[in-house]
């Protein structure tokens, strides 16, 4: 186990309140702010709901989903933990202010994590006075299910500090990667953006609907993607050439479809359309009855790809 063993989640609204869940499942404590109304009610509800999950992928042998406190200050928050995960909204000016007034509490040793998606750590680290154990972690969601979480560090960053946050993320069950260049949306997001600007392209275009497009990820692609990643996938896509022997003989292939992929721009004009198409291929299914198939999937699929782990 890490030697991480008390834990603070600074924002706690959907990511803030999942990684408490999944702090709490490891078996560390969590000390929580919010500002928000109902923020304890919140939070609470939304670690019962995914305990079961958790449990069902092996993530809370360790936990126990009591041993959550509440603030009513980040400063108070933060006095002694050895993590902090911080999940504030984006506005700089908000993140900014958030780093000045608990950066005096902090612990000597104590890291910082952003959750920070469309904020980059050079922004971010200018709210600091000393951003030596500031780093980016950004999960995707919902963390306390989807393993990735997308690390930097850079030249202001302390040395260790990186390599400690991978060691207390891998004992959570988490996946990491190193961002190596600061670009905007990491790695992740900016993948996801590509795909999705190329299914925005297609729905307007009139080559397939919404639903159908969604489908032929879910049942295509997206499957073979849960089990490796796109280069790799293709480098077996030419037996045993290899990848080399995929480049040569689809290469003119990929040359012409990249040239003729679209390059939509979101507007109220075709957010309108998705979102007539996705009502329409959802046939009345609400966000909650689909966030909750979401997460049994993602469960199953977890669950039988531990399958296939060594002993």
């Amino acid at each position: 186990m890490s030697e991480i063993a008390r834990t603070s989640v600074i924002g706690a609204g959907l990511i803030g309140a999942s990684w408490a869940a999944l702090f709490l499942a490891s078996g560390r404590s969590v000390a929580v702010f919010d500002p928000a109304a109902g923020t304890e009610a919140a939070v609470r509800d939304h670690v019962r709901t995914a305990w079961p999950a958790m449990t069902r992928i092996g993530l809370t042998k360790r936990g126990d989903p009591d041993r959550i406190t509440f603030h009513p200050s980040p400063e108070e928050a933060v006095d002694g933990a050895d993590f902090i995960q911080e999940s504030v909204p984006e506005r700089i000016a908000m993140k900014h202010d958030t780093y000045a007034r608990i950066e005096p509490r902090l612990s000597s040793r104590a890291i910082v994590a952003s959750s920070a998606s469309g904020l980059t750590l050079g922004q971010m680290q200018k709210g600091w006075r000393s951003p030596g154990r500031f780093i980016l972690g950004h999960p995707f969601n919902p963390p306390h299910l989807i393993p990735l979480v997308e690390l930097m560090a850079n030249e202001g960053t302390q040395p260790g500090v990186i390599e400690a946050a991978e060691a207390f993320y891998a004992d959570i069950g988490k996946t990491t990667i190193r961002v190596q260049k600061e670009v905007p949306g990491h790695v992740a997001n900016r993948l996801q953006a590509a795909i999705w600007r190329e299914a925005i392209h297609l729905v307007e275009s009139g080559v397939a609907s919404v639903g159908d497009v969604d489908k032929a990820i879910a049942s295509g692609p997206g499957l073979r993607w849960a089990t490796m990643g796109p280069t790799t996938l293709f480098g077996l896509g030419a037996g045993q050439g290899g990848l080399a022997a995929f480049c040569d003989h689809f290469a003119d292939t990929f040359n012409g479809w990249w040239d003729d992929l679209g390059s939509p721009r979101l507007n109220a004009a075709n957010a309108k359309l998705l979102e007539e198409g996705l009502a329409e291929a959802n046939e009345g299914r609400t966000v909650a009855e689909l966030s909750q198939r979401r997460d049994a999937m993602l469960v199953a699929i977890q669950r039988a790809l531990a399958e296939l782990e060594p002993d």
